[in-house]
């Protein structure tokens, strides 16, 4: 990969205890958003089978604001990731500043990527506004808006083509007549899911029993 809190005070003036004293935090906001965006588009990829290195994604605060200091520089946060099992496929991240996202902004990221023939997707994490203008600018690219994260229970698995045709051909039946998942659908979204795909979910608990479905992307 390439890599270019609680608030308060001790009562009547006494000092923080150590306990306390951890989750005080004396550093910017803006760097405290930009590391959970970046913390969390890199678990996103890496659940894509994106090759993030854990040690990215262990990066503790404060290693952050080592790095990139207490207002980060958007180029410097950029990053570029190819998938695991497939390097042919390189994702790049580009985070963007607090103004609204015009067509400008957007021609402006494009004429900076380079090796363009090599790219097969983009990730944009916005904290603004994008006019509809520059929405139509961002039909050369696989523009995706940063899901937040948030606790994925159920375990999602893509089939493979022939796992797929096994399961039809098993239970007789076709693609169109497994329950739906809608690729607009967060959880979709979250995983980069693709029309057609036929996703596993399995579905567990400590006090209930394994249960498994199969839905097809739509």
């Amino acid at each position: 990969m390439e890599r270019n809190g609680l608030e308060g005070d001790g009562t009547n003036g006494e000092a923080l205890g150590k306990c306390l004293s951890g989750f005080v935090d004396d550093g910017s906001t803006e760097s405290h958003r930009y590391y959970l965006s970046r913390r969390t588009v890199l678990e996103m990829l890496k659940d894509r089978g994106y090759a993030v290195p854990n040690s990215e994604i262990n990066l503790s605060l404060q290693e952050f604001r080592a790095i990139h200091g207490q207002s980060p520089d958007f180029d410097c946060l950029r990053l570029s990731v190819t998938h695991e099992t497939d390097p042919s496929k390189r994702m790049l991240v580009v985070f963007y500043g607090p103004g609204t996202v015009k067509v400008s902004g957007i021609r402006l990221i494009a004429g900076l990527i380079t090796n363009k023939e090599s790219l097969t997707g983009l990730i944009l994490i916005l904290q603004n506004h994008i006019t509809n203008q520059a929405l139509k600018a961002l039909d050369l690219f696989k523009f995706k808006v940063e899901i937040f994260q948030h606790v994925l229970k159920p375990k999602h698995q893509v089939l493979t083509e022939n796992e797929k045709q096994r399961l039809l051909q098993k239970y007789s039946v076709e693609e169109k007549q497994l329950p739906r998942l809608l690729k607009k659908d967060a959880i979709a979204r979250y995983y980069g899911f693709e029309k057609g795909q036929v996703v596993k979910v399995t579905y567990g608990g400590e006090i209930t029993e394994s249960h498994v479905t199969y839905r097809c992307v739509w």
